[in-house]
């Protein structure tokens, strides 16, 4: 994609301070696109947002909490005062819970839904407004490979997952009169934060390393360019549907 395939696009990217969300951040501010950084880490949004800047990106930082729905409309309205109608959402913010099912709290599944799930309902409800009054839009759901397999341990992550890529093909339809996409974007093994405790564990790193075609851990930027190609008219007759970037994982 060339350098201006999203000028004059603002871009709404949550879990944007670290790992694949300020990847992605980064590739669509090079790609010409005003965006929006949401996180709860008022700094590291800070540093982000400096940086994209540095490089001529527009970019500015908004302090939210995705599963608050007063946090949430707080955040959408700023956003549209200060770098206006939103047209590109994102919805990257994800926690994980690698614990048994009959180890979780209440609380702790409350947590996991709150953010994987209820989370990008709260960002759509906000920002499809805008996208239906522009007749544009493209909605990007991280779903993750733990939508279509899972692993022992995982039961509030995949569950999660897996009614995000259901909620993404339901608006694919929804919207689809206004000129709006929706898609998701399944990352499989990728060196970021959330994978921090395998990649430091030299025995579960290669047990994984194992089970990737491939051979290697992917890289935030290659999720980055997939980013940008879904956001851009390149990619209008692509909706309801979820690209699996994995290296090979689930094909076996």
């Amino acid at each position: 994609m060339n350098a201006a395939s999203l000028k004059g696009h603002v871009a709404v990217i949550t879990g944007a301070s670290k790992g694949l969300g300020r990847q992605m951040a980064e590739s669509l501010a090079g790609a010409g696109a005003a965006v929006a950084l949401v996180a709860r880490s008022k700094d590291l949004l800070k540093e982000v947002a400096e940086g994209i800047r540095a490089k001529g990106g527009t970019a500015q930082g908004f302090e939210a909490d995705v599963s608050n729905e007063d946090s949430v409309v707080a955040m959408a309205a700023q956003v549209k005062q200060k770098l206006g109608v939103c047209d590109i959402l994102i919805n990257n913010a994800g926690i994980n819970n690698r614990k048994a099912v009959d180890e979780f709290t209440l609380a702790e599944w409350n947590e996991i839904v709150g953010i994987n799930l209820t989370g990008p309902f709260l960002l759509c409800r906000a920002f499809v407004p805008g996208m239906k009054e522009k007749k544009f839009g493209r909605i990007i759901n991280m779903t993750s490979i733990m939508s279509h397999v899972s692993l022992a341990n995982r039961t509030g992550y995949s569950a999660t997952k897996a009614g995000l890529l259901g909620m993404t093909k339901a608006l694919a339809l929804e919207l689809v009169s206004y000129g709006i996409t929706a898609n998701g974007i399944s990352p499989g093994p990728f060196a970021t934060e959330m994978n921090k405790p395998l990649l430091e564990d030299p025995e579960k790193n290669r047990q994984f390393l194992s089970r990737i075609p491939i051979g290697r851990w992917g890289k935030p930027e290659e999720i980055g360019s997939l980013a940008v190609y879904l956001c851009s008219d390149a990619a209008s007759f692509i909706t309801g549907t979820d690209i699996v970037i994995d290296g090979g994982w689930i094909a076996q």
